[in-house]
């Protein structure tokens, strides 16, 4: 049996749980855990906001590993190996979307790393809250980092997907003008991505006491959001925007900043709609407004070979397993720079 924690409804605390992980297959590997991130969607679906969860729910998709084992036709990785998992754990591989490396867009909606359902018996997906994970080997990554980094990795297989996805689709280089809205778990690595791809970077937040912060972690200059002198100033100057935040705002006030042609792409879902922008925005620059899904398992596994090659990594705080629920409600706090992620050591 491995060892976990679960939600067994929207209203109770994660608590110890156990489960069989599913039989070694030949495509597969099986990994002992050592670390996984805590992404606010796992607080999500724990608690139904969405209204999709399979109860009982064991959350976690910023999977770091060591394989224990591998299916016969498995050559990409043996025993002893370092390993993650992210987001999907399996898509239907025929559709254009998966065709193109694109699974996060599948057209029959890629199999959850948690929360799934599962191909094809339709039983529910337990994510990285847990001791052990079987997986397809086609939907593992390969890690390269040194050892010491290996928690800090963790969150790079979300919160840096999510981020290097969009910057990377548009084209963002030297030269480039990039914004990045909101000094979270999201932002702050797209910070740090958007300078090592060589972009001038400009963070907005609206809490004067990230500006040092900011700075720190790789911006140029630090916007304060509220201050509509700042924002005036940069009006017509950003190539590209990449608005982290996951609750609802006035997507106007950064529509003007962009240049002609420049786009804004979101990658936070809040759990309201924002307010519709004036249309008068988009069409007096040309201006595009943008979404973005994580990435494909080709675009994770480079991302995660650009930040080791980078030296990149999450700036984390780390947690024991049981401490998960105060984990969550500092998280409703934004009390935790940048990303907690959990050594799973302690539910031995």
């Amino acid at each position: 049996m491995t060892k976990a924690y679960a939600a067994q409804d929207a209203s109770s605390p994660l608590a110890p749980f156990a489960f069989e992980t599913r039989p070694l297959g030949a495509d597969d590997i099986a990994l002992d855990i050592l670390y996984c991130g805590v992404c606010h969607s796992d607080l999500h679906t724990a608690r139904n906001e969405w209204r999709n969860t399979l109860y009982p729910c064991v959350p976690g998709h910023e999977i770091v590993g060591r394989v224990r084992a591998v299916g016969s036709a498995v050559s990409a990785f043996k025993p002893g190996d370092l390993a993650g998992v992210g987001c999907m754990v399996d898509s239907c591989g025929h559709c254009p979307a998966c065709a193109e490396g694109e699974e996060q867009y599948c057209g029959e909606g890629f199999t959850g790393t948690y929360n799934g359902p599962a191909r094809p018996d339709g039983g529910n997906t337990y994510g990285g809250y847990a001791q052990a994970i079987v997986v397809r080997a086609a939907f593992a990554l390969h890690i390269r980092h040194p050892e010491k980094d290996l928690a800090a990795v963790a969150p790079l297989l979300c919160a840096g997907i999510t981020t290097y996805s969009p910057l990377r689709h548009w084209r963002v280089g030297p030269g480039s003008r990039v914004g990045i809205v909101g000094l979270g778990g999201l932002g702050h690595m797209g910070v740090k991505i958007a300078k090592a791809m060589g972009a001038r970077v400009t963070l907005f937040t609206t809490s004067a006491g990230k500006v040092a912060d900011g700075l720190r972690l790789g911006a140029d200059e630090v916007c304060i959001s509220t201050d509509r002198e700042q924002m005036a100033r940069l009006a017509g100057s950003l190539d590209f925007i990449l608005n982290t935040v996951a609750a609802p705002h006035k997507l106007d006030n950064y529509l003007r900043l962009l240049r002609r042609d420049g786009t804004m792409t979101l990658v936070g879902i809040p759990a309201e709609p924002h307010p519709s922008p004036s249309v008068g925005s988009l069409i007096m620059g040309r201006r595009q407004l943008a979404g973005s899904l994580i990435g494909g398992i080709r675009e994770t596994q480079e991302m995660l070979d650009f930040c080791a090659e980078r030296g990149i990594v999450s700036d984390i705080e780390m947690i024991r397993m049981d401490q998960i629920n105060d984990a969550y409600e500092r998280m409703l706090k934004s009390d935790v720079k940048y990303r907690f992620v959990i050594d799973m050591a302690s539910l031995a």
